[in-house]
């Protein structure tokens, strides 16, 4: 809390920096792997929609799931192997080097301001980056003053 005051956050931006997770945030232990770690995302909030933007170098359609959980939480995995790890590739064929990260399952929540549809997302993947779009619901109307006439 004292984070989010300190640095102003609009209130529908707090909702997603602060509840991205961390190494030591009990969402992220529960990831069901000890590989399993969080991502980088970048996210855009418009007038009609947010945009949730994350580097998707190498992965493929199978590798990556969008899903959303208790009404209003995103929760984005990837998951993927280096060529050979899963055993195939040529016989006789190993690693001499291995610069790019070694883990393999990641994941990250998000939790929507209560006025995103989450009815209406859509994904897509293009040069390398994920980008997953959660359209906003209309405003409420506001509420209309009638004029009682008194006689």
């Amino acid at each position: 809390k004292a984070l989010s005051e300190l640095l102003n956050f609009p209130d529908t931006i707090k909702k997603f920096v602060l509840s991205s997770p961390r190494p030591n945030d009990a969402d992220h232990r529960r990831c069901g792997s000890r590989s399993a770690a969080s991502f980088p995302v970048d996210i855009l909030d418009t007038p009609a929609e947010y945009v949730f933007y994350m580097d998707a170098l190498g992965l493929s359609k199978s590798d990556t799931q969008v899903t959303v959980e208790e009404e209003n939480t995103t929760v984005i995995k990837r998951n993927w192997k280096r060529k050979g790890e899963d055993g195939e590739g040529e016989e006789g064929c190993k690693y001499v080097r291995l610069d790019r990260r070694s883990i393999q399952k990641q994941k990250r929540k998000s939790k929507l301001s209560e006025n995103a549809n989450v009815s209406a997302i859509t994904t897509n993947c293009e040069n390398g980056v994920l980008t997953v779009v959660v359209k906003k619901l209309p405003p409420p109307p506001k509420p209309k003053t009638v004029e009682v006439a008194i006689s």
